[in-house]
C-alpha cells in the first residue's frame, strides 16, 4: 500500500506494511513480540545510528504509529573533553585576562582598597550565583551545543533564547577584540621601538612632584589598530584548525600565565628591588592605610591621570571596567557539545574556576594596595611587570599569552554559539551559519572574526569593556531567570542534581545582574535591552516555533488553569510535581431527556467519591445511547480550547468474564482505538482496588517493561509516582528486550546514558529474546499462568467456532459488534503465546514489584475484540498492580530541559 496514495488509511496499516517488508527477509521465529510489533529495540530506539547505519525516523507523526525517544548519538569523530580541559582551563583562561595584568593595579589606585574589595566581592557574587544557576540547569538534563543559549532557550522559549543568545554572541566576539588589544598594548609597552607611530602624554602632578612634569609614553592608536588586525587574522587561522588544535595549544598558553602570576606574587613579597621606582614601597602598613580610601580623578583616553582629561572615574565606571575580568564562566558551557559529561564537568569546572579567581582577586587587592603609592598605581601601566620576579619580561610574555589564549577561547566559543542558534532553525536569516555536528563552523568563524576586527579598529580598551559587560550581564540575568522560573514552576522535569541551588539564589543573582547593569551605565543598559527587545520582536515575527516546551508556556498554562479554577470550571491542580487538570467521567446508558436528573445525582455521588478518595479533579457525567458513543463524545469535546486532556485513564475490566459482561470486549477495544485516532494516550489500571492511599508507604521497585516506543510516557509516569508519598521510597527498574545477545550490552549502556541525561535514576536490565524464550519455556510456565493460557486457548477456540457456525448458518461473513472480522488462528495463537511469555518474564523478575508498567499493544486490525481481551487477561494474570501504557504521537520526555 502506498501511503502517499491513500492518506485516509489507518496509520497502523502503514506500519504493518513497512514492518512486513522489513521482516520478510529476516528469520521467522515465534520469539518476536508480534502483538507489540517488536522489531528489535536497537532499531526501535534508533541505536543503529551509534554504529554504522542511521536510524529510520518517520518523516511526520502520521507516518508512524508511535514516535520514539531518539537516544542515538551521532558517530563521534573527535574525543570528548573532560572537566579539566573542557571547562576549567577555558574558564580560567577567559577570567585571567588583560584586566588583571594592566588595569587591576590602576583600579586599586582609583577606588582604594576598601572600594576595590567591594567591587571584587560584588562582581564575584554575581558570577558565583550565576554559576550556581548554570550548574543547576546543566545538571537538570542533557545539554547540547550552544551553552547558555541552549539553557535559556529551553527554559524561557526560543524568542528569549535567540535574543539573549545573539547578544551573548556579540559579547564574546567583542571580548575577543578586547583581549587582542590587550596583547598588542602590552607588546608595544614592552617593545616601544616596534611601534610605527609614537605618542607621548605629559602628566602634571604638583602635589607629589612640586610642580614637575612626568612624561609617560603610551602606544599610538594607529599602532594598536594595525597590530591588532594582524594578530586577529593570525588567531583566525588557528581557530580554523578546529577544537583539537586549540586544545593542544591551550596548555602552552595557560602554563606561562600561571607561572607569571606566581612571579608577580614572589616579586610583591620581595619588593622593593634594587632598581625599583621610589613609588614601590614594598608591603607596608603605612602604604596600606594611605591607599585604603578612594581617590577618583580625571584621566585622558588612555587612562593616564590628567587634571584636564575628558573622563571622570567613579565607582560605577570602575565596575564597568573591571567586570570583564570576572566574565568567562560560560567558556566551558559554550563548548558543551564537546564535553564528555556536561552534568558533571560544567558545575565542577565552572565553580572551581570562579572561586579560585575571586579569591586571587581579593588577595591581590591587599597586596597591590600595600605595595606602592597611589601615584605609582595610577601612572605605572605595567606595575605587575615592574615588580615581577625575576624580570618584567616574564610578565610581558604572560600577558601576551594570557590575552591570546583568552582571545582564542572567545573566537572558538562565539562561532559555536552562533551555529547552535542557527541549527535550531528558529531564524531563517541565520541558515547560512548552520553546520553539521562534528564539523567546524567556518562561516560563523569568519563572521565572528569580522566583528572582532571591527572592534579592534576602535582601538580603545576602556570603551570596549563596558559594551562587553552589558552583553555578559544580560546573559547572566537570563540564566538566573531561567533557573528561577523552572524552580518556581516546580515541574516534574525540574530535577537538578546540583544541590546548592535554590530559587532565592537565582532571583538574587538575576536582580544583582540588573542592578550592576544600571550602576555601570543606564545608557548602555537601555541600548542593550533595546537591542535584545528588537531581536525578540523580530524572532516573534519572522521566527519559527521551537519544537520544545518552555517555562513561559507552562506559566501561561497554569495561569489559565487558575483563572478557570476561580470561575469554578475546573478543580485545582494535581498535587505538587504533577500539575494539570483531571476530569473524572462516568457514562450512563440511556436517553438524555429521561436520564438528566439521574445524571445530576450520579454526578454528586461521583464528586463525593472524589473528595472521599482525596483526589483532585472534577466530576463529569455523560448520558449516551451506549458506552462507546459516550466515550467517543468525551474524547472529542472534553476540555476547553487548548486545555484538553491528553491522557485517558481507565480501569481494566477484570470481572468482565465472571460477570458475563459480553459487551466489554468490543467497548474496551473501541475505547483504545478511539484514543489512538484522537491522539490520546491510554493508561489502563489493573488492581485499582489494591492501589495504596497516601498513608500506605510502599517499599520495593517500580518495574517498567519498555517494549514499544511510547514517547517516554512510561518513564514520565514512573517519575510522577516517585513524587507521591506512597511511592517515594521505591526504586525504578527498566526492563528492555534485545533480539540478539550481542545487542544486550550496547543497549544497556545506551539506555543508561539516556536515563542519566534525563536525570532519571533507574536500574537498567536487558532481557534477550533467548532468555525470554527460556523463561517462558522453563519452570515459570509450570504455575497458574500455564493453566490460564490453556483455558484462554480453549475459550478462544469455542468462541471462534460459535462465530463460524453462526456465520455459516446465516450465510454472511464473520461479524462481531456489527463489524466484519478476519480470523487467523495461527496469528491468534502466536499473540496468545507472546502474552504468555511476557507474563512469565514479568512474574520471574517483578513478582515482588510494587507496580509494573508495561506497553499496551494496539488491538490487531480486523481481529475479534474477544481475542484481544483474552490476550490482555493473560498479560495481567497473577500481577497484582499493573499500568498498561500506550503513548500518543508526541514525545513527553525529551533531552531538552
Amino acid at each position: 500500500i502506498n501511503p502517499g496514495r491513500n492518506r485516509s488509511m489507518d496509520p497502523r496499516m502503514r506500519v504493518a506494511s513497512s514492518n512486513a517488508h522489513r521482516t520478510s527477509s529476516a528469520r521467522q521465529s515465534d520469539s518476536k513480540l508480534e502483538l507489540f510489533g517488536f522489531d528489535s529495540l536497537v532499531n526501535i530506539l534508533g541505536l543503529k545510528s551509534m554504529a554504522e547505519e542511521p536510524a529510520q525516523t518517520p518523516a511526520s507523526p502520521t507516518d508512524s504509529e508511535d514516535i520514539g525517544i531518539t537516544i542515538g548519538r551521532p558517530q563521534e569523530t573527535d574525543p570528548k573533553l573532560g572537566t579539566l580541559m573542557g571547562v576549567f582551563v577555558p574558564c580560567l583562561q577567559n577570567i585571567l585576562g588583560i584586566i588583571y595584568y594592566i588595569r587591576f593595579t590602576w583600579i586599586v589606585g582609583m577606588g582604594g582598597i576598601w572600594q576595590s574589595l567591594v567591587l571584587v566581592a560584588l562582581c564575584g557574587a554575581c558570577t558565583f550565583l550565576t554559576a550556581i544557576s548554570l550548574s543547576a540547569i546543566a545538571t537538570n538534563g542533557a545539554m547540547k551545543g550552544g551553552g547558555p543559549y541552549y539553557l535559556i532557550g529551553r527554559a524561557l522559549g526560543p524568542e528569549v533564547g535567540v535574543s539573549i543568545g545573539l547578544c551573548f554572541f556579540l559579547g564574546n566576539a567583542v571580548a575577543g577584540a578586547m583581549y587582542v588589544l590587550g596583547a598588542v598594548e602590552t607588546f608595544l609597552d614592552a617593545v616601544p621601538s616596534a611601534g610605527l607611530f609614537q605618542e607621548k602624554v605629559t602628566v602634571v602632578d604638583s602635589t607629589a612632584n612640586g610642580g614637575s612634569g612626568i612624561t609617560i609614553s603610551t602606544p599610538s592608536l594607529h599602532d594598536l589598530q594595525i597590530y591588532g588586525v594582524i594578530v586577529t587574522i593570525l588567531l583566525c587561522f588557528i581557530v580554523f584548525g578546529g577544537v583539537k588544535i586549540i586544545n593542544k595549544v591551550a596548555p602552552a598558553f595557560l602554563m606561562p600565565v600561571l607561572f607569571s602570576i606566581l612571579c608577580i606574587y614572589i616579586g610583591v613579597l620581595s619588593a622593593p628591588g634594587l632598581n625599583s621606582p621610589k613609588g614601590i614601597t614594598g608591603l607596608s602598613t603605612t602604604t596600606l592605610v594611605d591607599n585604603w580610601s578612594a581617590d577618583y580623578q580625571r584621566t585622558n583616553d588612555a587612562g593616564v591621570p590628567d587634571p584636564n582629561g575628558p573622563i571622570y572615574w567613579d565607582f560605577n565606571a570602575l565596575l564597568g571596567l573591571f567586570f570583564p575580568a570576572v566574565t568567562g564562566i560560560m567558556a566551558g558551557s559554550n563548548r558543551s557539545a564537546s564535553l564528555k559529561d556536561t552534568q558533571s564537568s560544567i558545575p565542577i569546572g565552572t565553580l572551581y574556576a570562579t572561586l579560585l579567581t575571586t579569591m586571587m582577586y581579593l588577595l591581590s587587592v591587599f597586596l597591590f594596595g600595600a605595595l606602592a603609592t597611589r601615584q605609582e598605581l595610577l601612572t605605572d601601566r605595567l606595575l605587575t611587570a615592574t615588580v615581577a620576579w625575576p624580570a618584567p619580561a616574564v610578565i610581558h610574555i604572560g600577558i601576551i599569552l594570557s590575552t591570546l589564549g583568552a582571545a582564542l577561547q572567545s573566537l572558538t566559543g562565539a562561532p559555536r554559539l552562533l551555529v547552535a542558534i542557527a541549527n535550531d532553525d528558529i531564524l531563517p536569516v541565520l541558515n547560512c551559519f548552520k553546520a553539521y555536528e562534528g564539523s567546524e563552523p567556518h562561516v560563523a568563524t569568519l563572521f565572528t572574526s569580522f566583528i572582532c576586527i571591527s572592534c579592534v579598529v576602535i582601538g580603545n580598551l576602556d570603551l570596549i569593556t563596558p559594551t562587553i559587560t552589558m552583553f555578559f550581564l544580560l546573559c547572566y540575568a537570563g540564566v538566573n531567570l531561567s533557573c528561577f522560573l523552572l524552580d518556581l514552576l516546580d515541574a516534574p522535569s525540574w530535577r537538578p542534581r546540583w544541590k546548592l541551588h535554590h530559587w532565592s539564589l537565582s532571583l538574587i543573582g538575576a536582580l544583582l545582574c540588573i542592578v550592576i547593569m544600571f550602576m555601570i551605565s543606564w545608557a548602555f543598559t537601555v541600548v542593550s535591552l533595546a537591542l535584545a527587545s528588537l531581536i525578540y520582536y523580530y524572532v516573534s515575527l519572522k521566527g519559527k516555533a521551537g519544537d520544545w516546551g518552555d517555562g513561559f508556556k507552562s506559566a501561561y498554562f497554569q495561569l489559565a488553569l487558575r483563572s478557570l479554577r476561580s470561575l469554578g470550571d475546573f478543580a485545582n491542580f494535581m498535587k505538587k510535581k504533577g500539575r494539570g487538570m483531571s476530569i473524572f467521567v462516568s457514562i450512563i446508558d440511556g436517553d438524555y431527556h429521561e436520564s438528566a436528573e439521574d445524571a445530576k445525582a450520579v454526578c454528586r455521588q461521583l464528586s463525593a467519591y472524589i473528595d472521599d478518595k482525596r483526589c483532585e479533579g472534577v466530576a463529569e457525567i455523560i448520558v449516551a445511547p451506549s458506552m462507546s458513543d459516550g466515550f467517543r463524545s468525551i474524547v472529542q469535546t472534553m476540555g476547553l480550547g487548548n486545555l484538553k486532556p491528553n491522557i485517558v485513564v481507565m480501569r481494566y475490566p477484570e470481572i468482565w468474564r465472571s460477570e458475563n459482561l459480553t459487551q466489554i470486549p468490543s467497548t474496551f477495544v473501541g475505547i483504545i482505538n478511539d484514543c489512538i485516532t484522537a491522539n490520546k494516550a491510554v493508561v489502563t489500571v489493573k488492581g485499582l482496588d489494591e492501589w495504596p492511599n497516601e498513608y500506605q508507604r510502599q517499599y520495593g521497585t517500580i518495574d517498567l517493561y519498555w517494549i514499544v516506543r511510547d514517547g517516554g510516557l512510561m518513564l514520565l509516569l514512573s517519575q510522577l509516582l516517585l513524587t507521591k508519598d506512597s511511592f517515594e521510597d521505591c526504586k525504578i527498574q527498566v526492563f528492555c528486550i534485545a533480539e540478539e545477545d550481542t545487542e544486550a550490552e550496547e543497549l544497556k549502556a545506551d539506555i543508561k546514558k539516556f536515563l542519566y541525561d534525563l536525570r532519571m535514576r533507574a536500574e537498567v536490565i536487558v532481557v534477550t529474546m533467548k532468555s525470554f524464550e527460556a523463561h517462558a519455556d522453563g519452570s515459570s510456565r509450570i504455575d497458574d499462568t500455564q493453566e490460564a493460557y490453556t483455558s484462554a486457548q480453549n475459550r478462544i477456540k469455542v468462541y471462534l467456532s460459535e462465530m463460524k457456525e453462526t456465520a455459516e448458518r446465516e450465510g454472511r461473513p464473520l461479524m462481531e459488534g456489527g463489524k466484519q472480522v478476519v480470523v487467523n488462528e495461527q496469528k491468534v495463537d502466536k499473540f496468545l503465546n507472546t502474552m504468555l511469555k511476557l507474563n512469565a518474564t514479568i512474574l520471574r523478575h517483578s513478582r515482588m514489584a510494587v507496580v509494573v508498567l508495561v506497553s499496551l499493544p494496539a488491538p490487531p486490525l480486523n481481529q475479534p475484540a474477544y481475542c484481544y481481551m483474552e490476550y490482555m487477561d493473560l498479560l495481567v494474570e497473577n500481577v497484582p498492580r499493573m499500568l498498561m501504557v500506550r503513548g500518543y504521537r508526541r514525545d513527553v520526555v525529551t533531552l531538552f530541559t
